[in-house]
């Protein structure tokens, strides 16, 4: 059964990078192998509503057409990934916003802030440049996705007994 746009799709995954350096999965074993096992994640492989936007597009666009137990191999570019960097989305702040919650800005810090996680991209003098732009925005992304199971969703009508 192929998977169609608003089937559920069981699938575990490995994201690269070109150069091939694993950034994301849902092996926890290749996580910890790779040193980007994170201990509150739930590692497994993940259930998810095709064609409706839940992952990235690249990867979406992807699984439509594949069955159980087939395996492949997509490169997505950043325009279905995580889009390309937004300059505007770098933004200057006084390095007093920092002295007063105690910290001291460092480049390639990721920081918390209110309006959501940001990089430190330079500290220069009395400003610190934010980023807010996605940590993958701008990169190709290598998946390579096993799809386990897939479920017929009920709007297609498939499972629906005309009977009843």
């Amino acid at each position: 059964m192929k998977a169609e746009p608003g089937d559920m799709v069981l699938f575990n995954y490995i994201g690269r990078f070109e150069n091939g350096e694993v950034f994301d999965t849902s092996y926890g074993d290749l996580a910890k192998k790779n040193g980007i096992y994170v201990e509150e994640r739930e590692y497994g492989p993940m259930w998810v509503t095709i064609g409706i936007g839940e992952v990235i597009p690249g990867l979406d666009e992807a699984m439509i057409g594949m069955e159980a137990g087939e395996k492949k191999i997509v490169t997505v570019p950043p325009e279905k990934a995580y889009g390309m960097p937004n300059p505007e989305l770098v933004i200057k702040v006084p390095v007093e916003e920092f002295s007063k919650a105690g910290l001291e800005p460092q480049e390639g810090l990721y920081v918390m802030t209110d309006s959501g996680i940001a990089k430190i991209v330079a500290v220069e003098g009395d400003t610190v440049s934010l980023d807010f732009n996605h940590p993958l925005a701008g990169k190709t992304l290598i998946f390579e996705v096993e799809v386990l199971e897939v479920k017929r969703s009920k709007e297609t009508g498939a499972d629906v007994d005309a009977h009843h």
